[in-house]
């Protein structure tokens, strides 16, 4: 038996933060109804796209990651008799899941403050960039805008001020962050309704989740170690910390004590041109010109190194040194293999690949990627002939 087994989602998300907090829902067991437009998620059309040259709608990877064990569900919310059929389906779910800018669920007659009447058992949620009260030029931001209006642009400063914002580590930060967010608010709010039989409305802002996940950089800031500053340079510590070539990929470095630099001498076999560098001189005497020097040795001893025998020869010395993985290294990962992270799913239009599992797992209940994404519309028929009583053309 699975988690949420039993428990029935409306997801009626188009971006990915809906679309993973449903799918995780889902791989925990939930029965997720996906409504979709007639055209379909406009995650059907983000890369990586296969099968290019066969065109359709069934070609998106991420959509194909971001929707197992769901079901499709084709519904145009435009006409009065699509919104019929939302008002009869809201009737027999469990959870209704929204990620589209504020207002939308209201034009679509579900304001929060009528639902808890309307559907008194009802745990719905809203993900938006900033929250449901905000001004008109806020409401459609996107992921990038929420990532420095949230100070995680402190994060990954950039020295050249010339140049554009950087928007951080992948695609989606915000997005994965604000669906898990949501995931989870929606779980805790499953099991107080088991108490209460009462459901609710939970709002998450990807602004106020990103906000959350600071850590020490609005610490520094609140305990006056750091300035609070617009300027995009404020976190770079200047130090040779960086991204080297190694001859089988890269490799991330991180030195800022003492006792990295006598690890790196260890590691290095005491070279000479460490010791024209004075001990402590990361913390106290870090100028460029030493920095520049630092990286232009890292990098030369690095190229000829390979990166995951190095990491592991740093790291037990004590050095914050790891390889930088691409797909293939997760997949061969012996902790990723160890955890069954990766589970094998057969797509009838993209074919048989290894998908990434949920990012955590339950001592007492399983997870399982047992359905890949569904085709478009795919189960329409059995959902409206059975829930609503109406047949699909």
């Amino acid at each position: 038996m699975s988690a949420l087994e039993g428990i029935r989602v409306l997801e009626l998300a188009e971006g990915v933060s809906g679309e993973y907090c449903g799918k995780l829902l889902a791989d925990f067991g939930a029965e997720v109804i996906k409504l979709e437009a007639p055209g379909g998620s406009p995650t059907r059309g983000f890369a990586p796209l296969l099968n290019k040259g066969t065109g359709g709608v069934e070609q998106s990877g991420l959509f194909a990651y971001l929707n197992t064990n769901k079901h499709s569900v084709v519904v145009d919310l435009a006409g009065e008799a699509g919104r019929t059929t939302l008002a009869k389906l809201l009737t027999q779910v469990d959870v209704l899941i929204d990620d589209h800018p504020a207002g939308w669920l209201a034009e679509l007659g579900l304001v929060a403050s009528e639902l808890e009447t309307r559907y008194p058992k009802l745990v719905a949620c809203s993900i938006t960039a900033y929250g449901l009260d905000v001004p008109e030029e806020r409401r459609h931001a996107e992921d990038i805008n929420v990532f420095h209006a949230s100070g995680w642009g402190y994060h990954t400063p950039s020295g050249e001020t010339v140049k554009p914002p950087l928007k951080g580590g992948g695609r989606f930060i915000p997005s994965y962050e604000a669906g898990l967010e949501a995931s989870m608010c929606i779980s805790a709010a499953l099991y107080e309704r088991a108490e209460s039989h009462l459901g609710q409305f939970i709002e998450v802002s990807k602004q106020d989740v990103l906000g959350s996940r600071i850590d020490y950089v609005l610490g520094q800031m609140v305990a006056g170690d750091m300035d609070v500053s617009l300027e995009r340079t404020a976190f770079d510590l200047g130090g040779p910390a960086g991204i080297f070539a190694c001859r089988d990929g890269y490799a991330y470095i991180w030195m800022s004590a003492p006792a990295h630099w006598e690890a790196l001498a260890t590691l290095l076999g005491e070279p000479a041109w460490m010791k024209g560098f004075p001990d402590r001189w990361m913390e106290l005497e870090c100028t460029p010109e030493r920095v520049a020097e630092c990286r232009k040795h890292l990098a030369e001893w690095l190229r000829n190194e390979n990166k995951h025998e190095v990491s592991a020869k740093a790291q037990a010395l004590g050095l914050t040194l790891v390889a930088v993985n691409n797909a293939g290294d997760l997949i061969d990962s012996p902790q990723y293999q160890y955890r069954g992270f990766f589970s094998e799913v057969s797509h009838s239009v993209l074919g048989t690949v290894q998908y990434p599992t949920v990012p955590y797992k339950l001592s007492e209940t399983s997870v399982q990627i047992h359905r890949a994404a569904p085709l478009l519309g795919q189960h329409s028929s059995d959902y409206l002939a059975e829930t609503v009583g109406e047949q699909t053309s």
